[in-house]
C-alpha cells in the first residue's frame, strides 16, 4: 500500500481536487494530511474527505516527519498540496517499484505551469539537475518505507529537508525518475522576480547550506527574501 503524506497550511481550496484524484486512482491508498496550523477550514475539510489528519508545528519538514511516523504503507509518497498529481501516477509508482526491486525510490519529472520563457527554462533546468541526482519535494518524492527508516527519515530542519533527504537517498541506492506522466507545480513563487535574482537566491542558499550555515538561519534568509518580494509587488501594484 502507498501512504501519501501531504503537508498543508491553508490549502482548503486545493485539497478536494487532489484528494479525490488520489482516491480514484487507488482506493486503498492511505492519505495523511499533516497540517501546520491552518485557519481556513483545511482540517475539517480533510476529515470530511476521509483522510487521516494530524496536527503539527508549522514547517514542512516537521509536518512530513509527523506524517511519516504514523504511515502504515510500505511505500511513502511526499506530495505538496499545490502539486498537480497526474492520473495514473500512483499506479506508475507501484509498477516501477514492483518490477524493479532494486529501485529504492525516486520522483516524477517536474513541469512548471507558467507559459512564459523563464518557466520553460526552469522546466529544462530541473530536468538537467535530475540527471545529476538533484531534486526536491515539489517533484513528488517516493521511497520504500524500509529505506526511509534505514536512512533515519526526514530531518527536523527549518529548510532544505527535501534536499537533505534526497542526497541521502541517492547515496543509499538506485532511484528512478518517472518521466511520463509528469507532475506540474506552480510558477507563482517566481512571479515578479528577475530571473537572475531567482538563480542567485538558489545558488546562495545552497552554497550557505554546504558551508554549514544552520537551516534555521537559512529559513530566515529565505523568508526575508519572500517578504521583500511581496513588499515590492505591493508597491508596484
Amino acid at each position: 500500500m502507498i501512504s501519501v503524506i501531504i503537508p498543508t497550511l491553508n490549502e482548503a481550496e486545493r485539497l478536494a481536487r487532489l484528494v479525490s484524484k488520489l482516491q480514484r486512482q487507488m482506493p486503498r491508498c492511505e492519505i495523511i494530511i499533516a497540517d501546520g496550523g491552518s485557519h481556513d477550514g483545511t482540517v475539517a475539510f480533510a476529515r470530511a474527505l476521509g483522510t487521516r489528519v494530524i496536527r503539527s508545528a508549522p514547517g514542512r519538514g516537521q509536518q512530513l516527519v509527523r506524517g511519516a511516523d504514523i504511515a502504515v504503507g510500505d511505500v511513502l509518497l511526499f506530495l505538496h498540496a499545490d502539486t498537480v498529481f497526474p492520473a495514473g501516477g500512483l499506479a506508475c509508482i507501484d509498477e516501477r517499484l514492483t518490477s524493479a526491486p532494486e529501485i529504492i525510490g525516486g520522483n516524477f519529472r517536474l513541469l512548471f505551469d507558467g507559459h512564459d520563457a523563464f518557466s520553460r527554462r526552469l522546466t529544462r533546468f530541473y530536468a538537467w539537475m535530475r540527471r545529476r541526482g538533484l531534486y526536491y519535494g515539489d517533484s513528488a518524492i517516493f521511497v520504500r518505507r524500509r529505506v526511509y527508516q534505514a536512512l533515519g527519515g526526514m530531518r527536523l530542519v527549518a529548510l532544505m529537508e527535501d534536499y537533505d533527504f534526497t542526497r541521502r537517498l541517492e547515496r543509499y541506492g538506485p532511484t528512478c525518475c518517472i518521466e511520463d506522466p509528469p507532475v506540474i507545480t506552480s510558477s507563482r513563487r517566481f512571479q515578479g522576480r528577475h530571473p537572475l535574482a531567482i538563480i542567485w537566491g538558489w545558488l546562495r542558499i545552497h552554497a550557505l547550506y554546504h558551508l554549514g550555515v544552520s537551516p534555521d538561519r537559512l529559513a530566515r534568509l529565505y523568508d526575508s527574501e519572500r517578504r521583500r518580494t511581496a513588499s515590492t509587488k505591493g508597491l508596484a501594484s
